[in-house]
């Protein structure tokens, strides 16, 4: 039963006076600002939800406080989540809102609060031009976009949610004797997870059953395969962004208003399916969850992550990827143009120095960490900039950088604040960025000594199957045996493997490290020797890439773009002779779509894609000339021609959507080795167990490589623990066999003398090898250990 909707007079001007004391109080702009930001949204206060909007532009276009108004839609037929598509009837209530300068307050009782069970009142501020239409701002505060930032928000009782959690007693063991926040300091090792590709389910809570699965399989000890060691021997998982991010450019939309009414509105409800690497965001909605991936639309699925990470036999740590450094031009739609700043390579640059905007942006990520992250990797750091009109040059902010690792946590009553990861490769995108950029500018000017940076290797620009990348890279290795315990390492992730992708397969490929273009991608980014490296010589804190560890495709996914759909696929589709033979196309289930429209074969498809690249830049991207075209080549093209520009359009979205499915790493779980995936969770376990290996080396360590190199890049490590405990390395990374080779015979200093003993092996060396000469080749190693009181 619906309940009216009442606003509480006095509740609501108490509101709004609180705000212009608040104001008229702060030291600064920007301190009042952000004690505001925490009220903006929608609260459950008891049995009242209290409802703010930072409307600015509603006083620059001179509208009166009598036009404004707290609109609440409440679902009249029952509302289903988990159908793909309804059309129902929904209560319409205008609440006349109190307004403080550009802040609009209501404090109202009969809004239901959306629950685990429960969908709950939908809102946004509607105003009332002067011709009689009525306009929308949506709240991009919202804790719970059903429909997606461009439709209503849901209110929801957050405060339920939180009290509903399971892992309890992880925190309150965190929070144990603290008065002060704790400062949770960095993991061993992090998986980094695509939720939409990660699990055959593609959902948030697809993945948690299957780490409760795994949970349930580690307590009984139950013999492990290899796609369970996937997910397992990390200390962390960090997920590509959850927040929601851009629509269907041209639709269908999510919300629909059929009919609209002074008090019903009829509204076409679509559940979201875009899918999407999570990065093309519009800054709007970055406290909620991407519904796309919720299979419930309910937000407590990310709680329920968390939870059963943390509650895992030997707890994981969750970590959140944000990105708040660049909004795509979809922003626009979604938010008031104070928060811009200009366009930029991705959309728009955001306005960071506006102290609403930038109190905002905190609030945003102070609620999504709140759902129980232990970290957070901000994303683009370098990209956070403004432009100082004294100097008349954009600076970096970083002062911003530091606010963001400032902002306190609270779960289960603990106080803390996450570990924090910045990706900031500055000066890029200068042209000279690979050979300038320092990889330390964050943790160099942030006042916390446990700030990471991802290193040297693990950002973007990185090709491990091209030959003599190694040693070309050698400067940088050396600078990551000397600053990198606060770097992230490895070079598989979501940046360097679409990367690799995008190659030219004409390069100078490391043809050793596989029969195919499939096998050579697989093992450059799934590389025994080169997790060898990572994992027992390297400092800092190891990072793997699911898609990569479970040898998968990967790809840019963005099913969303009408513009530039076509031009995305071009720039893709060299990933066609990477990632897929003439067998993996054959598969009944892979490439459906493509398959429907007329492209039977890989070839079929190969041949367009051939032309496709080449016509989007001769005729500078026009569509019209690309399909007049393609429709004159001879023989002619198989597929659905002649083609036109809408046809096109829908090969452009059947590609993306066909990649999409082909990269779900639960496609290729019969076809993981057992030898391989039981080396790297060995590996991971060992570096686990030495968490002194993330230290820079010391005087006594020692890295380097075969000289002369003779056609052969051969990488030995020898460290030394703190207790006496010696680990040396010898990794074959690229080049021609070596025959007959004894590694504790080579000259290292300490390498000499007795007592070593072989820890592990990479595939395909068998455990019958204990020591001796042996022939290494492309991506073979050996790990040795050598305890104090053998060597006595």
């Amino acid at each position: 039963m619906l309940l009216p909707i009442i606003r509480d007079d006095a509740a609501t001007e108490a509101l709004a006076l609180w705000c212009r004391e608040t104001l008229d109080a702060a030291e600064t702009a920007f301190a009042g600002a952000r004690r505001i930001a925490r009220r903006l949204g929608a609260h459950r206060n008891g049995e009242v939800c209290e409802v703010g909007f930072w409307a600015p532009e509603l006083l620059e276009r001179r509208i009166p406080e009598g036009d404004v108004f707290l609109e609440v839609l409440d679902a009249v037929e029952p509302l289903d989540l988990a159908v793909s598509r309804q059309k129902l009837r929904l209560r319409r209530t205008l609440v006349p809102m109190k307004r403080h300068e550009a802040f609009h307050f209501a404090v109202v009782s009969g809004m239901r609060p959306g629950a685990r069970e429960a969908v709950g009142s939908f809102y946004a501020l509607a105003w009332r031009d002067a011709e009689g239409a009525w306009r929308r701002i949506l709240d991009p505060l919202a804790a719970s976009l059903p429909f997606g930032v461009f439709a209503p928000a849901e209110y929801y009782d957050v405060e339920a949610m939180q009290a509903a959690r399971q892992d309890g007693d992880y925190w309150k063991a965190l929070g144990a004797g603290a008065d002060a926040p704790v400062k949770i300091g960095p993991p061993v090792n992090i998986l980094q997870i695509h939720v939409g590709t990660a699990t055959q389910g593609g959902s948030i809570a697809s993945l948690a059953r299957h780490y409760e699965h795994l949970a349930d399989r580690v307590r009984r000890d139950a013999p492990l395969e290899p796609s369970d060691r996937l997910f397992l021997g990390y200390d962390a998982v960090q997920l590509l962004p959850v927040e929601p991010t851009t629509v269907y450019e041209k639709g269908p939309d999510f919300w629909t208003e059929t009919a609209v009414g002074d008090d019903e509105i009829e509204v076409d409800l679509r559940r979201p399916d875009t899918t999407n690497w999570g990065y093309d965001v519009v800054i709007a909605g970055m406290a909620a969850v991407n519904p796309a991936i919720l299979e419930t639309g309910r937000p407590d699925e990310l709680v329920d992550l968390a939870a059963a990470l943390h509650m895992f036999p030997k707890p994981k740590r969750l970590i959140l990827d944000v990105v708040f450094g660049h909004s795509d031009n979809q922003g626009l739609n979604a938010l008031n143009h104070h928060y811009f700043a200009g366009p930029n390579m991705y959309g728009q640059n955001i306005a960071y120095r506006n102290p609403m905007v930038r109190a905002v942006l905190l609030e945003m990520q102070r609620r999504k960490v709140d759902f129980g992250a232990d970290g957070v990797r901000v994303d683009g750091a370098q990209d956070f900039k403004w432009w100082d009109v004294d100097t008349e040059t954009n600076r970096h902010d970083d002062e911003y950088l530091q606010e963001m690792a400032d902002v306190e946590q609270q779960v289960c009553g603990v106080r803390y604040r996450p570990w924090m990861i910045f990706e900031d490769g500055r000066p890029w995108p200068q042209e000279d960025w690979e050979l300038a950029s320092t990889y330390r500018a964050v943790i160099e000017a942030q006042r916390d000594d446990d700030v990471f940076q991802w290193g040297p290797l693990t950002f973007a620009h990185n090709t491990p199957f091209v030959y003599g990348f190694w040693l070309s890279k050698w400067w940088r290795i050396r600078e990551m045996l000397q600053h990198g315990a606060n770097w992230i390492s490895g070079c598989a992730n979501h940046d360097t493997m679409r990367r690799g992708t995008q190659m030219s397969p004409k390069l100078n490929i490391n043809t050793r490290l596989g029969e195919t273009r499939m096998d050579i991608l697989d093992k450059a980014y799934d590389n025994p020797a080169a997790q060898l490296v990572t994992y027992a010589a390297f400092p800092g804190v190891p990072m793997d890439f699911l898609n990569a560890s479970g040898r998968a495709s990967w790809g840019f996914i963005r099913n969303q773009d009408d513009s530039f759909g076509v031009k995305v696929v071009a720039e893709e589709s060299i990933s066609l002779d990477w990632q897929v033979d003439d067998y993996a196309y054959s598969v009944p289930i892979a490439f459906r779509r493509l398959k429907e429209m007329g492209f039977e074969t890989r070839e079929d498809l190969a041949r367009f894609l051939r032309f496709l690249p080449a016509l989007v830049e001769v005729t500078d991207y026009d569509l019209d000339v690309i399909c007049l075209l393609l429709n004159r080549v001879e023989p002619p093209l198989v597929g659905p021609f002649p083609v036109d520009t809408p046809t096109l359009k829908r090969i452009a979205r059947a590609w993306m959507d066909d990649m999409h499915d082909f990269c779900n790493v639960a496609n290729y779980s019969d076809k993981l080795s057992d030898a391989q995936t039981r080396f790297n969770f060995d590996l991971r376990e060992f570096r686990r167990a030495r968490p002194w290996l993330r230290d820079n080396l010391g005087p006594r360590d020692v890295f380097g490589y075969r000289q002369p190199v003779n056609g052969t890049t051969l990488f030995t490590s020898l460290r030394h623990g703190p207790e006496g405990e010696q680990v040396f390395m010898i990794a074959h990374m690229e080049g021609g066999h070596v025959e007959e080779i004894d590694p504790l015979t080579l000259p290292i200093e300490g390498l000499a003398g007795r007592g070593w003993h072989v820890a592990l092996r990479t595939p395909p060396i068998g455990g019958d090898y204990i020591g001796g000469a042996l022939t290494l080749h492309d991506g073979m190693g050996v790990l040795f250990t050598r305890s104090a009181a053998a060597r006595e």
